[in-house]
């Protein structure tokens, strides 16, 4: 099995990487920088990668080269507030840039890695829920974090019969420097959680909205 973790240097994405290499699994990480945690569990690095820059997609292309991907993991993302009255339009735009465009445009680059029965899945937030949203706010992080959803929604139909299935995972309010490590929740455990849904996944369940404990979630 090899997957390919966008964001693997940290948080969840390193959490991510550990326990799948603890399966004896095969990691191509994928990160801005590195760690020497990350350096640790023995995966194959690929630092020096913005995913919000245009040429990016391209070179995770290159660098994965002939490979051929189990399971593609969009853990990448950033959190940035923006509220009424001091709109910062620039950090909403590189939230939809990390958050949205960013795992449409690298799937659509690795399709070629992807073979029948593999894998999606796309780390969202339940602050993307139209449904769920009783208290406003966060204008870039929500309104990126509903357009991936929807992306994920298309790419299940569209990749359904290539036999890939996809699925949208919200991993729970986990203590990462992501979230000010406020949060409720460990990365390790949310990782275990995340992975229990996509060890789950078929093409009956794709294009799902999933919380890592097992609810599905509203959109």
């Amino acid at each position: 099995m090899t997957t390919l973790i966008t964001g693997a240097n940290r948080g969840i994405g390193l959490e991510l990487t550990k326990q799948l290499r603890a399966r004896g699994e095969d990691v191509i990480a994928v990160c801005r920088k590195g760690s020497p945690e990350l350096a640790a569990t023995g995966a194959r690095v690929e630092e020096g990668i913005d995913i919000a820059a245009d040429a990016a997609p391209a070179e995770i292309a290159t660098r994965v080269g002939a490979t051929k991907l189990d399971l593609l993991i969009h853990n990448a993302g950033i959190l940035q507030r923006n509220a009424l009255g001091a709109l910062d339009v620039a950090s909403i735009r590189t939230q939809f840039e990390v958050n949205a465009l960013a795992p449409l445009r690298i799937t659509d680059a690795l399709l070629k890695s992807l073979d029948r029965g593999r894998k999606i899945a796309i780390i969202t937030s339940l602050m993307g829920s139209i449904a769920d949203n009783g208290s406003g706010g966060s204008y870039g992080y929500r309104m990126s974090k509903a357009a991936v959803n929807i992306a994920g929604v298309s790419l299940a139909r569209d990749l359904a019969g290539r036999g890939i299935a996809v699925v949208l995972l919200h991993p729970g309010f986990v203590r990462t420097e992501m979230t000010g490590n406020h949060g409720n929740i460990e990365p390790a455990d949310a990782a275990r959680g995340l992975l229990a849904r996509i060890d789950a996944l078929t093409l009956e369940k794709s294009g799902k909205f999933w919380h890592a404990d097992g609810r599905e979630l509203p959109w």
